[in-house]
């Protein structure tokens, strides 16, 4: 008589026919249940034809390995759990924070006006112009030659209260004359937080909701 190997996706392909949920999965069960089937397979196999070692430590090594990544993924499921709690314990500390995000709004301070920008190259002229909400310019500010990077600058809105919301606009060239990239950066309040499947957003007072990923700076 000859028996056909037993290998454990036999094991958990029959307890999905039998409509048991692979959620559940018992890798401690599992591993029992394939010892024993394991030892009625030698006790019945045909002494003529036994099974050799190296077929016998393969099904053996399978249940290992199978039963391993059953138990990591345990594991990775209990780390993303703590990671989840942990971002949402950070998210409320940030609340009432001021964060840098992607942006061209001219934030206000009293007569002060702040903003930033970055670069990936340095430029020896760089400008900011500040304009009114319907595109006017109203004042340019020289901040001459800077390197690669993050740069914050201020603007004195003295006079200038009544002109509602402003918004800037930063120009750059290199010693060549040709323009170099710039990205605005604008400074905005956490007003709250939000989780919402693993993921955490920032709900800002002027820009509104942005992901955590997204913000270039907290203050």
């Amino acid at each position: 008589m000859t028996t056909s190997a037993i290998t454990p996706t036999d094991n958990i392909s029959a307890a999905k026919s039998s409509g048991t949920s692979t959620k559940a999965y018992d890798p401690a069960a599992a591993q029992d249940s394939f010892m024993q089937l394991l030892v009625a397979q030698l006790t019945n196999q045909d002494p003529m034809n036994p099974m050799d070692n190296a077929q016998m430590t393969s099904q053996i090594a399978q249940i290992n390995t199978v039963t391993g990544i059953q138990e990591l993924n345990g594991t990775v499921a209990a780390i993303s759990q703590q990671m989840g709690a942990w971002q949402s314990m950070q998210g409320t500390a940030l609340v009432g924070r001021d964060v840098m995000v992607a942006g061209s709004t001219l934030t206000r301070l009293d007569d002060t006006g702040r903003g930033a920008f970055e670069m990936p190259r340095s430029a020896t002229n760089v400008q900011v112009q500040v304009m009114s909400a319907a595109g006017n310019v109203i004042d340019t500010v020289n901040l001459g030659n800077k390197p690669a990077g993050q740069h914050r600058f201020e603007v004195d809105l003295t006079g200038k209260q009544n002109l509602g919301s402003l918004r800037f606009n930063v120009t750059a060239t290199d010693a060549a004359g040709k323009t170099v990239a710039t990205t605005p950066l604008m400074l905005d309040r956490v007003d709250s937080v939000t989780q919402k499947d693993g993921v955490l957003s920032l709900n800002l007072a002027s820009k509104g909701a942005v992901g955590y990923g997204d913000v270039k700076a907290f203050y």
